[in-house]
């Protein structure tokens, strides 16, 4: 079984997660202008390297939290996970790095979050 590590709930199975496939696939902007050739191998063709692969992953069975994770085909060894708002971390990183990341993100995500709303007002 392979042992994946949530951001934000340390060392889980992987039966608690769903892998919602290949990072970093960007959606067209004018869906209506697409082929249907077009719009399907956006749906549907996906790489399959051999490999180191990004993909994403989200913790269905606790937080429910969306991550990238960057793993590798062949041995299926995970190697890093990046959430949203940080970049690639490495598996050997201290313990504590995940949570104490994460009140940094809620503290940024905040301060965004107030900003944002002052200007929704102000406008």
């Amino acid at each position: 079984m392979l042992l994946i590590e949530c951001p934000w709930c340390g060392p889980r199975a992987e039966t608690e997660f769903s892998c919602g496939g290949e990072a970093g696939i960007a959606r067209p902007l004018d869906t209506d202008q697409l082929t249907d050739k077009e719009w399907g191998d956006y749906l549907f063709m996906r790489k399959n390297p051999r490999g180191v692969h990004h993909e994403q992953w989200m913790h269905t069975q606790g937080c429910r939290r969306w991550f990238k994770a960057q793993r590798d085909t062949v041995s299926y060894e995970i190697q890093g996970y990046e959430t949203f708002e940080l970049p690639l971390l490495s598996m050997g990183s201290d313990a504590n790095a995940p949570g104490q990341s994460q009140s940094q993100t809620q503290s940024q995500t905040q301060g965004k979050a107030g900003s944002n709303a002052q200007e929704g007002t102000a406008s």
